[in-house]
């Protein structure tokens, strides 16, 4: 583990930037998981590329993250898919399958790996058996230091996370969130992909994903429900996403809007508040984020590359994912807030998180005591911009 003496309080950056590393051109980058979990590491990986120009960064990731990148104009250059591993991705092992994996890495001989996967248990092992020539990341008390190591602390912001990891490569910040754009061939396609549910002129897209991965994120459907009739009755387009798995949650968004709707013809794939969800490739769910006038979303995915696409957005939080995970700008992006600390059920405190404490197992939403007026208010306000 290396002392951080060597950086210079002068230099701009999120903590220590150290002193670079000499030639290096190949860099891996380890950060699996889904299309947030990637959001985070993008600005690290500019930051990577301007520390070391011509440099090539290849992403160690997910199959979604492999089609998100394929989908839109990233900084990456290209993506080795992870196999099946403990704490890196979760999933039947095949341990002949891990092998070809790391076998494939070593005869690119990466001169830089990054760990920006967690507290580094199970990142760095996995790590150093790509053999690249230096290595730097986080890692908690009881897993193995890198070259370059950072004391990891679960409660910190993961973009901000990202680009203290990579200062510790010598690269300075460039950008603070992450920017991606659509391809142009997305873009092209999803008017035919989406009919002709696509608002024309200057009527107003609202975009809702109700959706998250840990059901306790959610915000009940009927609150996004009442938001969707809201700006229905204003004369604005609602489209709910998800994937095919979210298709019923969707749905219930769509019933709750035509249930609350007081002045529209509000119909399910018909009227202004369509539930599309399954029917976008990852590369036409970027398009139709770039192309909304605002997003409004748990903390997911979705939110994540909204913003990252440059859409203005309204996100709903759990106070210690705002912490982590939450945008930094507010005149863009807005959030709301839950301060609920115990498990609604049965009464687990909830601010304890991976290896601190078992995950009780409950599912009941922490977002339930959040309003809809005020969100209604917000997206508005940013529709109004």
């Amino acid at each position: 583990m290396e002392d951080f003496g060597n950086g210079t309080a002068e230099t701009p950056g999120v903590g220590p930037v150290l002193d670079k590393f000499p030639d290096i051109t190949r860099i891996a980058l380890l950060r699996g998981g889904g299309l947030g979990d990637l959001m985070f590491a993008l600005p690290a990986v500019s930051a990577l590329k301007a520390a070391y120009p011509g440099s090539t960064v290849t992403l160690l990731g997910t199959p979604l993250q492999d089609a998100l990148v394929s989908g839109t104009c990233t900084p990456l250059d290209d993506v080795m898919v992870l196999p099946f591993a403990e704490g890196v991705r979760p999933g039947k092992e095949d341990p002949a399958a891990a092998e070809r994996f790391f076998n494939t890495a070593r005869e690119r001989h990466f001169d830089l790996a990054v760990q920006l996967h967690g507290g580094g248990r199970f990142s760095n092992p996995f790590l150093l058996q790509l053999g690249a020539r230096h290595t730097v990341g986080s890692a908690t008390p009881d897993a193995v230091p890198l070259e370059r190591t950072l004391p990891y602390t679960y409660y910190q912001h993961e973009p901000s996370r990202a680009l203290e990891v990579a200062g510790l490569a010598g690269a300075e910040p460039v950008l603070l969130e992450a920017r991606l754009n659509p391809r142009a061939e997305f873009v092209a396609q999803l008017p035919a992909t989406l009919d002709t549910v696509l608002p024309h002129g200057d009527a107003p897209l609202l975009v809702i994903h109700p959706g998250a991965s840990d059901p306790r994120r959610r915000w009940p459907a009927e609150a996004f429900g009442a938001v969707a009739r809201a700006v229905a009755d204003d004369g604005g387009t609602v489209m709910v996403i998800g994937d095919t798995g979210e298709k019923g949650l969707a749905d219930a968004v769509v019933s709750a809007a035509v249930g609350r709707s007081t002045g529209n013809d509000v119909r399910n794939g018909e009227g202004p508040v369509i539930n599309v969800a399954g029917r976008l490739e990852l590369g036409e769910l970027a398009a139709l984020l770039a192309r909304a006038d605002v997003v409004l979303a748990n903390d997911s995915g979705p939110r994540h590359l909204a913003q990252a696409l440059g859409t203005p957005t309204v996100g709903i939080y759990w106070a210690g994912n705002a912490l982590t995970s939450g945008p930094l700008g507010r005149g863009r992006h807005r959030i709301h807030l839950s301060w609920v600390t115990r498990c609604p059920a049965c009464g687990a405190d909830v601010t304890q998180v991976g290896w601190t404490a078992p995950r009780c197992p409950h599912n009941d939403s922490l977002m339930a005591g959040i309003g809809s007026d005020a969100v209604t208010s917000d997206v508005r306000s940013l529709l109004a911009q």
